[in-house]
Formats: C-alpha cells, sequence, structure tokens
C-alpha cells in the first residue's frame, strides 16, 4: 500500500493525466466496442446481400483512415498547437462516432466510420504528443503505465455496456461514443497548450522556446519501421486467436472465452513489467516485449492442447501488456517539443497501418505453412529474430570501459 501511495504522489499534473489517459481509449472503443455488435448489425441488415463483409469492414474503416490521416494530423499539431486540435478531433469524434443512431444504411455508416477515424487519427496524435509535452521521463513512464493497469478494466466496462445496449437495439452500440462530449467539457477546463504553461505557473517538461532544431529524418524512419513490425506481431492473435484454438479442438466460442478469460488479465502483469524495466534501456523494453511475444506465439504455433496453448497465451499476453507504453516512451525521446507532433503522427499511422497489414501477413504465412499454427510459428520466430536484434543494439550502445 506505501508502494502505490509513493506512486500516486510522484503522478504529477494529475487532472491532465486523468484526462490524456481516458482520451487515449476513445480510439481503443472503436475496436472494443464493435466486436459483440457483429451479429446483431448482421441481421439487421439481412436483406442486404453483402451484410457480411461490410459489417466486419465497417469495424476496420476508422484504423485504416487513422493510419492515412494521423501524418498530416502530426504536421497540425506542430504547426497550429495541440489543445485546439484535441477539442475539435474529441468533438467530432463524439458527432461521427454516434451518428450511425441516426443512419439505417450500412454504406452511410461506414462513410461514418471512416471520419470517425480521422478524428481518431488527430485524437491520438495530440494525446500521445501531450504525454512527451507536460511530463519528464519519469512521469512519462508512470502515466504510461496507468495507462497500461486501467486500459483492460476499461475495455471489460465498455463490453459490458454495448452487451447490454445491442440487446435493447441493434444500433445501441453506438450510444457509448457519447462518452467524448464529457471527456471533451473536461479538457476544455484542464488542459492547456504547453506555450502557455508559464502563465499558468505550471512547469513541463516542454521546451517551448528553445531554437528549432532540423527534422530527425532517421529517428522518423526508425519509429515507422520498429513501430510497423511491432505492432504486425501485436495483433497476429487478437485477429487470429479464434481460428488458432479452433486448431486444437475448441470450436465454440463460449469455450474459446472461457480459455481466455484469465490469460487476458496477464496484460496487466506486462504493464507492470514495463514499470519494472522503466529504468532499463529502451532496447532492453523491446527487446524483452519481443522475447516475450516471441515465445508466447511460437509456443501457440507448437501447441497440441488447449492447456498448453493457454499457457502459451499468457506469454503473449504479458508481451501484450507491454507493447504500446514501451513503443510510446521509446518514441518520445526521438523528437524534441517542435517535432513530437510529427513524430507521434507517424508512429500513430504505423502502429494502425500494422493493425490493417497484420491479417494479411497472417493469411500469407499460413497459405504457405498450411496451418494457423504454422503462421503462428513463423511469426513467434521472426519475433524472437526482433528480439535479438534489439538486445545486440543494447549491448552496442553501452559505453566501452577503458582497460589500464
Amino acid at each position: 500500500m506505501q508502494a502505490l501511495a509513493n506512486f500516486y504522489r510522484d503522478l504529477t499534473l494529475k487532472p491532465q493525466g486523468i484526462i490524456v489517459v481516458l482520451a487515449a481509449f476513445l480510439p481503443i472503443i472503436a475496436i472494443v466496442a464493435m466486436g459483440p455488435a457483429v451479429p446483431a448489425m448482421i441481421q439487421h441488415f439481412a436483406n442486404d446481400p453483402d451484410a457480411r463483409a461490410k459489417v466486419p469492414a465497417m469495424i476496420g474503416a476508422p484504423g485504416l483512415a487513422m493510419a492515412l490521416i494521423a501524418p498530416f494530423a502530426g504536421l497540425l499539431v506542430d504547426r497550429y498547437g495541440r489543445r485546439s486540435l484535441l477539442l475539435l478531433c474529441t468533438a467530432l469524434y463524439g458527432v461521427f462516432g454516434s451518428a450511425p443512431l441516426f443512419l439505417n444504411d450500412l454504406d452511410h455508416i461506414y462513410y461514418s466510420r471512416l471520419l470517425l477515424g480521422v478524428s481518431e487519427a488527430g485524437i491520438l496524435t495530440v494525446v500521445n504528443t501531450l504525454i512527451g509535452d507536460y511530463w519528464d521521463d519519469k512521469g512519462r513512464k508512470n502515466w504510461l503505465f496507468l495507462q497500461g493497469l486501467l486500459g483492460p478494466f476499461l475495455a471489460g466496462f465498455v463490453a459490458l455496456i454495448v452487451g447490454f445496449a445491442t440487446t435493447v437495439q441493434w444500433n445501441g452500440v453506438f450510444l457509448v461514443y457519447l462518452v467524448a462530449f464529457p471527456i471533451w467539457a473536461a479538457m476544455f477546463v484542464w488542459l492547456f497548450e504547453p506555450k502557455k504553461a508559464a502563465d499558468k505557473g505550471v512547469t513541463i517538461a516542454a521546451a517551448p522556446d528553445g531554437p528549432k532544431t532540423p527534422f530527425p529524418l532517421i529517428s522518423l524512419v526508425q519509429v515507422a519501421t520498429v513501430t510497423l513490425f511491432c505492432s504486425m506481431l501485436y495483433y497476429v492473435f487478437i485477429i487470429n486467436g479464434a481460428l488458432i484454438f479452433r486448431e486444437v479442438g475448441v470450436t465454440e466460442p463460449q469455450n474459446y472465452a472461457a480459455i481466455i478469460f484469465i490469460p487476458q488479465f496477464f496484460i496487466l502483469a506486462g504493464a507492470a513489467l514495463f514499470k519494472l524495466l522503466s529504468d532499463r534501456s529502451h532496447a532492453v523494453q523491446l527487446g524483452t516485449f519481443l522475447s516475450l511475444m516471441g515465445l508466447g506465439l511460437a509456443g501457440m504455433g507448437l501447441a497440441h492442447t488447449p492447456a498448453i496453448m493457454a499457457a502459451a497465451l499468457i506469454v503473449q499476453q504479458t508481451a501484450a501488456g507491454m507493447a504500446v507504453p514501451s513503443l510510446i516512451n521509446w518514441t518520445q525521446t526521438k523528437f524534441d517539443y517542435h517535432h513530437r507532433g510529427t513524430g507521434m503522427g507517424i508512429w500513430t499511422a504505423a502502429f494502425f497501418l500494422g493493425q490493417s497489414q497484420s491479417p494479411r501477413m497472417v493469411h500469407m504465412i499460413d497459405a504457405s505453412a498450411g496451418s494457423m499454427q504454422g503462421a503462428f510459428l513463423i511469426a513467434g520466430c521472426v519475433a524472437l529474430g526482433g528480439a535479438v536484434l534489439a538486445i545486440v543494439t543494447s549491448l552496442a550502445a553501452r559505453p566501452q570501459v577503458a582497460r589500464a
């Protein structure tokens, strides 16, 4: 309890931190909320012969828009500031997210989801930029750790609400997007532009008035490449989990849900492991994430029983809990105030491009390997190869001690 009390004391700018954590979860709702509603929507649009294809495409539409728009959102952040763009995008999120409450055409709903993705690109880019602006290295790690802890609970709460809302009416799921409006109100009251921090008597980590440095192009390429690689691995199980469990005899949805229930909580262990390793180098953090992800995916690829696969899933979920905070924490160190928005825009684009390309990658490997387990095994080996590269990079970066 004393450790938790000390951790709470270490959290600075508490209202701003809570708002940032909640706002960062808004884009996740686009995926978490829609899953339970798919059958009800397909049933409602049964007269549309393409409903079974259009409804899943509608779920992925925001991620596609985010991958395309986020780099431009980052440029706007660096040019025009953080707060105003975040307020605009959050308001539009509420409008476009809840628009299907008033629509009854799948094509129109799809277009509203694309517009939702545009607003999400702005939200996630600005929120991740503010994490670097408001807090120093220690503060960033604390808030990213808290974000990792709260995420699973918020996701479960949303899924519970969505399940109930969908039983009331087919489009009841879209009511959850109205949560953007109270969050917008909190942003309006408590968030401030970093350049105006001094006027409010607040000390932050950013240095807005410093000389503008040359754009770190090499850092941008590094962030885009590593994030895309990690994101594609991160989504392997999220998208294909039910398919690989079928290959060890778990075919009923309720049995699948029961088996993965406990392993999913190990995302919290991953967040705790990130906190534990937060004082180590970023190469060690990313190497640990990739090692666990590789062992988990490869373990599921080699499993012969549901129990063994569930044990491997525990390792994979621990890695998943490390993924986002480790990547964001690393990316924040690559860009100063003047270029941070662009850097986080590229990070957002790369992460959600990975979301869209991961199923394609797995499908190609599945076709070559002849089974989903074969695809998981190969993906796991690739992750382990990335871990070795990260560890070698860490060792190479160590300062050499001169011999007497």
